[in-house]
């Protein structure tokens, strides 16, 4: 097993893969940046190294400097977490020159799968089910031929494109050539890469992703699907595992497909397949080369630890379970809490005064932050992934209501109210989602009514944190007062 292991991201990720090397007697290194200076990840490593000034690409992304830090620290691995330089070729190949060991695929998958157009074509090959769609348009003209031949609405995406970035959506003829230039000239500035190619636009379908774990050794497992539905600006919010629509049966149909993907292109370590599901179809839409922000409900669900599978296969550890083995127990769902207007999804910044974060039985909370802890512009502006497990669907349900009015979090404005309002909305509680969720069911309203009323909640709290005068007696009635409230709220 590894001594040492450099991660090579900050904040939840970074924590959450530090606490799984600890478990595994494995020391940790951390590397942080100046706005990073009091973060919780660079004091709960093992050792600590500073790496350059805030903005990512002189310090998170500045692949010398971190290989420079893991020959320095004498680091046997790297393991990358999620976004930076997670999906990045050219840091998984240095790593590999440098005889650091990139826990994670190879390059040449990473690469593989990095081009949205390579990776259609490599699951057309393993017979994974695409979107009706193109290979790379040459030209406009091109685009006019595709969009007529597979019919209106139609989707322009930048082959290098994700989170969003780079699909604009042409709803009739008129509209296409405004969106294939928009395409190209996103995908050409952030990703360089102008390629574009064209999808059947499915206007309200469900995100669904399914976990795979592949060794070095030729075996290749899933572990089930999770729900991603619910989004923002094409940016997952709420995920739940497992998915309302998918029975054992689909399940096990789709999940053989993913595993046969996977085994299509030699893919090692921790992916996720992620799929549109319309009109009782599944299609392929990509693959995510890394371990996923949502992987906690996974785990909830099955037991097993992501993290530390990815260290152990990275190892050259075998899996230590056969298909069969994997069982799916009760229902988990994540909420991911973001410093951010509620209704609008602006981020905000600040400094966060007061957190208490929720417990109990059932409760995960996976974050970097403390009191103290500033939220900056530089990096995203997520706070934790509040994750819940019940024996069913709706006990996970009440449980993250619970959770939720249980979180306190001061300072900084949050999108928990939006999250409470999804969780008491009739269409969601029934299990009728889709990615334009939000949009559809308008929960404006109710998350301005729930930010009115828990206002009495945050006069209660800032009594017990903010009057120094107060004895002992009256700390604890206040408490208990407020906790009152907050029970009273969650009904």
């Amino acid at each position: 097993m590894f001594r040492k292991i450099l991660v090579a991201n900050r904040g939840e990720i970074a924590v959450r893969i530090m606490r799984a090397c600890k478990e595994l007697d494995i020391s940790t290194v951390a590397v942080y940046s100046t706005a990073d200076k009091k973060s919780f990840h660079r004091v709960y490593a093992d050792e600590a190294y500073w790496i350059g000034k805030p903005e990512p690409k002189d310090s998170y992304l500045n692949i010398d400097k971190i290989i420079e830090v893991a020959k320095k620290a004498e680091c046997e691995a790297i393991h990358p977490g999620y976004g930076f330089l997670a999906e990045n070729a050219e840091f998984a190949r240095r790593c590999e020159e440098e005889g650091i060991k990139f826990i994670g695929p190879s390059p040449d998958v990473i690469e593989a799968m990095g081009s949205k157009l390579n990776a259609r074509k490599l699951m057309s090959e393993a017979g994974v089910p695409v979107v009706p769609g193109s290979p790379e348009l040459r030209n406009l003209d091109d685009a006019y031929k595709w969009a007529e031949k597979i019919g209106y609405p139609v989707a322009i995406k930048a082959s290098g494109g994700g989170g969003g970035i780079g699909i604009s959506i042409a709803w009739t003829e008129e509209e296409l050539e405004a969106a294939y230039h928009r395409s190209k000239t996103l995908g050409e500035k952030y990703f360089r890469d102008p390629a574009v190619y064209i999808e059947k636009y499915m206007p309200k379908p469900r995100h669904i992703e399914f976990q795979v774990l592949a060794d070095e050794h030729g075996n290749v497992i899933h572990l089930g699907e999770r729900e991603c539905s619910i989004q923002r600006r094409h940016q997952k919010v709420i995920e739940e595992a497992p998915s309302p629509v998918v029975d054992e049966e689909t399940r096990e149909k789709i999940g053989r497909l993913a595993v046969k993907g996977a085994r299509h292109i030699g893919y090692t370590n921790a992916g996720t397949m992620e799929f549109l599901y319309y009109e009782g179809e599944f299609y392929f839409l990509e693959m995510n080369t890394r371990v996923q922000v949502e992987h906690p409900i996974t785990e909830l669900i099955t037991g097993i630890d992501i993290v530390k599978y990815q260290i152990r296969i990275a190892d050259g550890e075998p899996l230590q379970h056969e298909q069969e083995d994997v069982e799916f127990r009760g229902h988990a769902i994540e909420c991911r809490i973001y410093a951010e207007d509620p209704i609008t999804f602006l981020p905000k910044t600040g400094v966060i005064v007061h957190y208490r974060s929720p417990g109990g039985i059932g409760v995960r909370v996976d974050s970097g932050i403390h009191m103290g802890c500033e939220i900056t512009p530089y990096y995203d502006p997520m706070i934790s992934k509040l994750s819940v497990w019940g024996n069913d669907r709706m006990e996970a349900i009440q449980r993250m209501r619970r959770a939720l009015h249980g979180y306190i979090i001061d300072g900084v404005e949050t999108n928990i109210p939006f999250h409470m309002a999804v969780m008491h909305n009739e269409a969601f509680v029934r299990g009728e989602t889709h990615t334009k969720f939000i949009e559809e069911q308008n929960i404006k309203e109710s998350i301005k009514k729930i930010t009115e009323e828990l206002q009495p909640l945050k006069k209660k709290l800032a009594e017990i944190f903010w009057e120094e005068e107060l004895t002992k007696e009256e700390v604890v009635a206040a408490t208990i007062a407020a906790l009152c409230y907050a029970k009273s709220m969650a009904k």
